[in-house]
C-alpha cells in the first residue's frame, strides 16, 4: 500500500516531468536558432618610456615595461528568423597575473560588450531597427579609420533605412550615454544629470563618389558626472568627458557658482557637423577627405564656450599589387591665448581616429591595449605617409607609417589652464602647443598561420620636443633624459571564428 506522503512525491515528479514535455514543444515551435562568433588575442607588449617620460601623465606612477595582455569576445545571436534577432556580447579583458589571470585566486571580471535586439520593419524589411547597447561609429572617411567625435559603444535607438535604392540611405539614433542619478534625483529639485545625443546620416553613393553628410545634438546636463574614467586605459588619459568636451575653465567643477566656466544653464546644446567623401572615379587613385565642426555650451558663460574645426585629406595608389601607398595630411584649430573666452578646440566625446595605423594615434592597432602615445589630433596638426598591405611574401603582410604632428595651441592657454584650472586637461605629448611637434614611426607584420589565426607584430617609435615653460622642469627633464623618445614592441596571436 502506499502511503500519501509517496503518493505526493509521484504525483509531484508526474507534474514536473508533464512540464517539462510541454515546455519543450513549446521550445520546439518557436525555435531560436543560435549563432557564435568570436576572436581573441595574448600578446606580449614591450613598452619604454610611456607619456616619453616613462609616468603616466601627471607624473605620480613609474611605469611596468612589459605585461602580457589576454582578451576574449564572445557574440551570440539569438535568430527567431531572417528579420528578428537578439545579439549578446560578452569580453574579457585583463593582463596575465592580474583580474580574471590572476593564478590560484582570480578576481572575475567579465563585461557585458553588446546587447541589442535587431529587427525589420513588417512589411517594409529595408528598415532595420537596433535597440540597445550597439556600437556606434559617425561617418569617417575609410583612410582615416573611425570617428575623432564619436567611435564606441552606446545604448541608443538607430533606425537604417535606403531612400533611394543603392544610391541614397539615411541612419537616425538616439543615445543615452550618461544618466548619473537613474531613476531619482538627488533632491527635489530637477537635476540635469543627463547626457544625451541625437544623430543622423546620409549616405549618398553614385558611381566614382560616396558621399555622407552628418550631423549630431548632444544635450549635456551640468549635473552628469562627466569625470568619467576608462579604467582600461593603459595610459591613463582618463578619456573624461570633462576634458574632451568642455573648456579648461569649465572642466575643473561645473557646478560651482562663481567659478570662471560653470554653467549657468541647467543643460547645454553641443551640435556637430561634417561630412566624409571618398572618391574613386579616377581608380586606381583614389581621395578622402572629412570636414567636422562642433561647438557647445555658446549660451553659457563666455569662458564655458567651446568650438572648433578639424579637417583631413588623404589619397591612395591601388594599382600595385604588392604594395599600396599612401599620402595624408589633417588640421585643427586650437586654443588662442586666453582661457576666459573659452576653448578654440573642437569639442569631442570618445575618439578613435587615426591614418596608417599610426604609433601616435588611438586607431586601428590590432594589438590594442598599450599600442599606442594616445596623441590628440584635435589642436594639432600634421602630414604623414604609408606603404599599407606590403605584400612580397605569401600570407605575410607589412605596413610602414611615419606621421609628424605639430602643436596649435597657444603655450599661454596651456600653461594658464594648467596652474589656475586643472593640471590633467592637458597632457605633455598628447596636446601640443605652437612651439612642439612630435613624430612617429610604426612598423606592423602579419602572418597567417591558418585561415583564421594569425601572428601579429606591431612596432613603434616616437619622438618629440616639449616647452618647459608649459609644463615644468620635472616632466620635460625626464622626458629629455630618455632622449624624448618611446618604444614599443607587441608580438602575439590573434584569432577569430
Amino acid at each position: 500500500m502506499i502511503s500519501e506522503e509517496v503518493m505526493k512525491k509521484r504525483l509531484g515528479a508526474l507534474a514536473l516531468a508533464a512540464g517539462m514535455v510541454f515546455g519543450a514543444v513549446g521550445a520546439a515551435q518557436a525555435a531560436t536558432e543560435v549563432k557564435m562568433t568570436g576572436d581573441a588575442r595574448v600578446y606580449g607588449n614591450f613598452f619604454e618610456n610611456r607619456n616619453y617620460t616613462g609616468w603616466n601623465k601627471t607624473g605620480t606612477k613609474t611605469e611596468d615595461t612589459f605585461e602580457i595582455w589576454e582578451r576574449f569576445r564572445l557574440r551570440t545571436d539569438f535568430v527567431a528568423n531572417e528579420a528578428v534577432k537578439f545579439r549578446l556580447g560578452v569580453k574579457v579583458e585583463d593582463t596575465w597575473g592580474y583580474g580574471t589571470f590572476t593564478a590560484a585566486n582570480p578576481s572575475a571580471a567579465i563585461q557585458v560588450d553588446l546587447a541589442y535586439l535587431q529587427f525589420k520593419v513588417p512589411n517594409c524589411t529595408d528598415i532595420e531597427v537596433t535597440a540597445g547597447l550597439q556600437d556606434v561609429n559617425l561617418p569617417q572617411s575609410g583612410l582615416f579609420y573611425n570617428s575623432p567625435v564619436w567611435s564606441d559603444k552606446m545604448a541608443a535607438l538607430t533606425i537604417k533605412a535606403p531612400l533611394i535604392d543603392k544610391t541614397l540611405g539615411v541612419l537616425a539614433g538616439f543615445g543615452r550615454l550618461i544618466d548619473t542619478n537613474r531613476t531619482f534625483d538627488t533632491t527635489t529639485t530637477q537635476k540635469g544629470d543627463e547626457l544625451d545625443a541625437y544623430f543622423l546620416a546620409l549616405p549618398v553613393t553614385v558611381e566614382g563618389f560616396k558621399a555622407t553628410p552628418w550631423a549630431m545634438v548632444a544635450v549635456a546636463g551640468r549635473d552628469a558626472n562627466y569625470t568619467y574614467k576608462d579604467t582600461t586605459d593603459v595610459a591613463e588619459w582618463g578619456n573624461t568627458f570633462a576634458n574632451t568636451l568642455v573648456s579648461s575653465a569649465s572642466a575643473k567643477n561645473l557646478t560651482t557658482p562663481g567659478a570662471v566656466g560653470y554653467w549657468k544653464n541647467n543643460q547645454n546644446p553641443y551640435i556637430w557637423a561634417g561630412g566624409a567623401f571618398e572618391v574613386s572615379a579616377l581608380d586606381p587613385v583614389k581621395f578622402y577627405a572629412d570636414v567636422i565642426y562642433g561647438a557647445g555650451a555658446m549660451n553659457d558663460h563666455k569662458a564655458a564656450k567651446r568650438e572648433g574645426w578639424m579637417v583631413d585629406l588623404g589619397a591612395e595608389y591601388t594599382g600595385i599589387d604588392a604594395v599600396t601607398p599612401q599620402v595624408f595630411a589633417f588640421w585643427s584649430s586650437g586654443e588662442d591665448k586666453s582661457t576666459r573666452n573659452g576653448s578654440e578646440r573642437m569639442p569631442y566625446m570618445r575618439s578613435q581616429w587615426g591614418p596608417g595605423n599610426s604609433f601616435l594615434f588611438d586607431s586601428s592597432q590590432e594589438l590594442g591595449k598599450g599600442s599606442n602615445m594616445y596623441t590628440d589630433p584635435v589642436g594639432n596638426y600634421g602630414i604623414g605617409a604609408s606603404l599599407n598591405n606590403i605584400s612580397l611574401i605569401e600570407k605575410l603582410t607589412n605596413r610602414l607609417t611615419f606621421v609628424y604632428v605639430h602643436g596649435n595651441n597657444s603655450p599661454r592657454a596651456i600653461r594658464d589652464a594648467r596652474v589656475n584650472y586643472n593640471s590633467a586637461y592637458f597632457a605633455m605629448g598628447k596636446d601640443l602647443t605652437s612651439n612642439e611637434y612630435v613624430m612617429g614611426l610604426n612598423l606592423d607584420t602579419k602572418y597567417m598561420i591558418y585561415e583564421n589565426l594569425a601572428a601579429v607584430m606591431e612596432t613603434g617609435w616616437a619622438h618629440g620636443q616639449f616647452q618647459q615653460s608649459v609644463w615644468g622642469h620635472r616632466l620635460v627633464s625626464q622626458s629629455e633624459s630618455n632622449g624624448n623618445n618611446a618604444w614599443k614592441v607587441a608580438f602575439g596571436l590573434t584569432y577569430k571564428f
